[in-house]
């Protein structure tokens, strides 16, 4: 054999050609997806799951969460009540699959207002100086009322346990924390390029808020949101539990807790599955929204 070096001219066409690298196989989208934001994921999920069981609630429970069967007080978890009955012979089972449309109205109601006023309010004082000291002076004084005291004394003036006035209760005590995100992040944006040269253009302010510095602000307020939502179905929760909430006859977690606390020793299936509910929920929302995080924010995207 000789151990000069091979004239490739000599050599056939075809094995003159050069190698063709083939790609690795791509994973679907989704797949990278899921990989990528597992979290975010699994929170969708499990709060999708929630919420079709709000939705087919009359479909999955049977029974009427309401109704009272004296006959039937205190049972335990049987193939007739799957998670026992109360003091009153009302199904918890039932009661608990009522109770999801609670409070995803009640979170869900509380994180859409809360956001739309507290972005308004940081929109306007983060591009307004003037009115600035004024508004974060306001919203600082509103902070400094822990949010479940300030929902208890709200509740009481309005002297009614409507769904809307649980809203209304905790939405007033949310909006400062949204506005004070708002606002940073509105503080951060106006201060770039673009924005100084719309100003120079002529632009209107509400031209500007609307267009430039808005837009850029969304992304950390609905991961602000996702959080707001899930506090506010641990404070209606307790809202209920302690009677400042919604009236006993309606099927709220926070409802079947308190009237099981008395017998929280003897039958703790009355407290134990509302409670699970509960935290299933607001784990689910918890997750969507660090996923989200994660997803918006590339400096804690998480690599794959």
């Amino acid at each position: 054999m000789s151990d000069s070096p091979t004239d490739f001219r000599a050599l056939p066409a075809a094995e003159r050609r050069p190698a063709i690298l083939t790609p690795p196989p791509q994973l679907p989208p989704i797949v990278r997806s899921i990989r990528q934001h597992p979290t975010m994921w699994l929170g969708g999920v499990l709060l999708f799951s929630v919420v079709l069981m709000a939705i087919f609630a009359p479909l999955i429970a049977s029974a009427d969460p309401t109704a009272l069967n004296p006959a039937m007080r205190v049972k335990d978890p049987s193939p007739e009540a799957l998670f026992g009955t109360d003091m009153m012979g009302r199904d918890i089972f039932a009661r608990t699959v009522y109770g999801a449309r609670v409070s995803l109205i009640v979170g869900i109601g509380v994180a859409a207002f809360a956001t739309a006023v507290g972005l308004a309010i940081g929109l306007v004082a983060g591009f307004t100086r003037w009115a600035d000291n004024i508004i974060m002076r306001i919203m600082d004084a509103m902070m400094s009322i822990p949010a479940i005291l300030l929902a208890i004394a709200l509740m009481t003036l309005l002297r009614g346990g409507s769904i809307f006035n649980v809203i209304f209760a905790i939405t007033i005590a949310e909006i400062p924390r949204v506005a004070r995100l708002s606002r940073s992040a509105v503080l951060t944006v106006r201060e770039l390029a673009y924005v100084e040269a719309g100003i120079a253009c002529g632009t209107s302010k509400f031209g500007i808020i609307w267009r430039h510095i808005m837009p850029n602000t969304l992304a950390p307020i609905t991961v602000q949101a996702t959080y707001i939502c899930a506090s506010a179905m641990i404070t209606e929760a307790i809202l209920s539990f302690i009677g400042a909430g919604l009236p006993t006859s309606v099927p709220s977690w926070g409802n079947i807790m308190a009237e099981g606390r008395a017998l929280w020793q003897v039958k703790p299936n009355i407290v134990f599955f509302p409670a699970l509910f509960l935290s299933i929920t607001v784990l689910a929302v918890n997750l969507l929204g660090d996923g989200l995080r994660d997803a918006v924010d590339p400096r804690l995207a998480k690599r794959v």
